[in-house]
């Protein structure tokens, strides 16, 4: 039997249904999601716990702790939430990568 986790990240123009994969061996099997809000979050990983046995999910660093937090709570104790950090350093150059790429353009907050 595989182990099933998921990754969830947030990206402005996602569309969940449409922006994700699965990559799989006998003993692993990674779900990877792309979501645009909190509700699509949520709602993608009580999907993927629910249809797909997902028992550990990692969220992206964009995801605060309150959003962590309502996840955890909507899939239970059951299944493992956390979240990838990098350090400031790391966390400085991916923000000017996705503010030169135009993630928080006034465009897109609309």
């Amino acid at each position: 039997m595989a182990f099933k986790t998921a990754f969830i990240a947030h990206a402005p123009d996602a569309e969940p249904e449409k922006h994700r994969s699965v990559i799989e061996t006998s003993k692993y099997k990674l779900f990877t999601v792309l979501v645009k809000s909190q509700a699509q979050a949520v709602e993608e990983c009580k999907k993927l716990v629910n249809e797909e046995g997902v028992r550990s999910i990692l969220l992206c660093p964009g995801f605060t702790h309150r959003a962590t937090s309502e996840i955890a709570e909507a899939v239970g104790e059951n299944v493992a939430v956390a979240v990838a950090r990098g350090d400031g350093p790391s966390s400085k150059v991916s923000m000017e990568i996705r503010k030169s790429e135009g993630w928080f353009s006034e465009e897109r907050r609309k």
